[in-house]
């Protein structure tokens, strides 16, 4: 794949529609092998593969580095849980699994109120979908469940009074991304990986035509 061609746009759908469920990738393989980029487009092309890539490995890193910056600060971390969730909930895959979840745990004692929490029947016109599948979290719409969470969360920032730490720590957790993203070598295995995942995206949205 050439990641040259691929525009930032491109790389935000693919990370919105990609399966984020799998596990990041070893430590070893992660800090292998570092080398300059040899021009800006090799080091364009480099940033999105590794940005695709690693994406697991990017998120834990910078949840990571936000949880140090608030260990003296539980309701912070409470709030930067939240944010994380709804950032996560833009994630179809994501959305998708988290409502399937938690409809069966509340199949198990209320099958009824289950039934309200199924997604509404997407029209059907000759063999398609009439629109783009809308996504839906527990019956109702995506968007909802990012406000509720997101409104959440910065409350408890703002209670917590640690809004600039977040910024700090999200600054630094933003560019130990983007430094390993630019000089981390991108091999072959992540390029034939991100065939593959490609390959599984075009399928899955063929079959629900």
């Amino acid at each position: 794949m050439d990641w040259g061609n691929v525009t930032a746009e491109d790389l935000i759908d693919a990370l919105r529609e990609v399966d984020w469920s799998s596990p990041p990738r070893p430590i070893s393989e992660f800090f292998a092998r570092f080398t300059f980029p040899r021009s800006s487009a090799k080091w364009n092309s480099r940033l999105k593969c590794n940005l695709y890539y690693y994406r697991t490995n990017y998120f834990i890193m910078i949840v990571f580095i936000l949880a140090l910056g608030f260990l003296r600060r539980p309701l912070a971390i409470v709030a930067a849980s939240l944010t994380a969730l709804s950032i996560a909930f833009l994630n179809d895959s994501f959305a998708g699994t988290f409502s399937e979840k938690v409809t069966r745990t509340v199949r198990q004692f209320s099958p009824h109120m289950a039934a309200k929490m199924r997604p509404p029947l997407t029209p059907v016109i000759r063999g398609r979908p009439s629109a783009k599948r809308a996504i839906y979290i527990c019956g109702r719409p995506r968007w909802v469940f990012v406000l509720v969470f997101s409104s959440v969360s910065f409350m408890l920032w703002f209670i917590s009074c640690g809004l600039l730490t977040v910024l700090w720590s999200l600054a630094f957790g933003l560019l130990a991304t983007l430094l390993h993203a630019s000089f981390r070598t991108p091999n072959l295995k992540a390029r034939l990986n991100t065939f593959r995942e490609e390959f599984r995206a075009v399928w899955r949205n063929y079959s629900e035509l």
